[in-house]
C-alpha cells in the first residue's frame, strides 16, 4: 500500500467512531497476557489505541495502561468507555510521554498503520531497557466453512490479508520494521494465536464490516453493493440466518523485544 493510500485507510476511522465503539470486538485476555509477560513492569501504552477495545482488555488483565490515539472522535469514545484510564491525543510517531516512561507498546489492529521509519525510534524512546512492542490483530478463523465463504463474497476491503489466520503471519511478521533503510530497533519477531470469538447477528456481523478501512474509503455505490452480497450470503447460510451466533476469530500477536 503506497503511502498517501495507507494515510487515507488510517484517517478513515473517525466518521464511524461510534459504530467501530459498538461493533468492533475486544481482544482475547491470553493473547495480551502473551504480549505482556517479557515486560519488565507492568506499565503499558496502548498505541493507535482507538475507541479502547484493547485498552479495556488490558486493563482487565491488570496492566497500568495510558492510551494514545491521533483521531478525536475516536478519542471521544475511549474516554467515555474508560473515564480512569489516561487517554491522550498523539500518534505512534508523535508520542506524548517521557523516555523510558513504559515497559510496552501494544497495538491492537494499528501497527500496520505506523510509519516505522519515524514511530520506531519514538516507539523505542519511551520503551523502558528489555521493553516490548506487540501488535495485535483479531481475524476471522477461516478454517471455518461459513467463514471462507463470507471472506469470498467480501473481498479484500471487508476481509484482507491480515484479517484471517491463513495469511496473517506473513502479512504482519515485518509490521515492526522500516520500510526504508533506517535501523531496525527491536529484535527478532515471536508469533502467536489464541482462540477468541464475538457474539454478533447478521446485522451486527454486516454492520462490524461496514468499520473496516477498505469499506469506510470505497465510493458509496460499490459499498451498498458489498454489504447487499454479504448480506445475501449470511442469510442462506443456516449458521448465520436466524439470531445469534458466535463468530469464529484468533487474536494474533507479533511481539518484539527492544534492542
Amino acid at each position: 500500500m503506497e503511502r498517501d493510500e495507507r494515510l487515507l485507510h488510517a484517517s478513515s476511522f473517525g466518521a464511524a467512531a461510534t459504530a467501530y465503539a459498538e461493533h468492533r470486538p475486544d481482544y482475547a485476555q491470553a493473547a495480551a497476557r502473551w504480549a505482556l509477560e517479557p515486560a519488565p513492569g507492568s506499565r503499558v501504552l496502548d498505541l493507535g489505541a482507538g475507541t479502547g477495545k484493547l485498552t479495556a482488555t488490558l486493563v482487565s488483565v491488570g496492566a497500568d495502561v495510558t492510551a494514545v490515539e491521533p483521531d478525536p472522535a475516536m478519542l471521544t469514545e475511549l474516554r467515555r468507555a474508560l473515564p480512569d484510564v489516561p487517554a491522550l491525543p498523539g500518534s505512534a510517531e508523535a508520542i506524548p510521554l517521557p523516555d523510558a516512561s513504559v515497559d510496552a507498546v501494544l497495538a491492537g489492529n494499528a501497527m500496520h498503520w505506523f510509519d516505522m521509519a519515524v514511530a520506531g525510534p519514538e516507539i523505542a524512546r519511551v520503551v523502558a531497557p528489555g521493553g516490548i512492542l506487540a501488535g495485535l490483530w483479531n481475524v476471522m478463523d477461516d478454517r471455518v466453512d461459513w467463514v471462507a465463504g463470507l471472506a469470498r463474497v467480501s473481498g479484500s476491503a471487508a476481509i484482507g490479508p491480515r484479517d484471517t489466520p491463513t495469511s496473517w503471519r506473513a502479512e504482519t511478521a515485518d509490521a515492526h520494521l522500516p520500510k526504508t533503510d533506517a535501523a531496525a530497533r527491536f529484535g527478532s519477531p515471536e508469533q502467536a494465536e489464541f482462540p477468541h470469538g464475538q457474539r454478533r447477528t447478521a446485522d451486527s456481523l454486516i454492520a462490524t464490516l461496514a468499520t473496516r478501512a477498505g469499506m469506510l474509503v470505497m465510493p458509496e455505490q460499490e459499498r451498498e453493493a458489498t454489504l447487499g452480497r454479504i448480506r445475501a450470503f449470511l442469510a442462506s447460510r443456516p449458521e448465520t440466518a436466524d439470531g445469534e451466533f458466535t463468530l469464529p476469530m484468533l487474536t494474533c500477536v507479533l511481539r518484539v523485544r527492544r534492542l
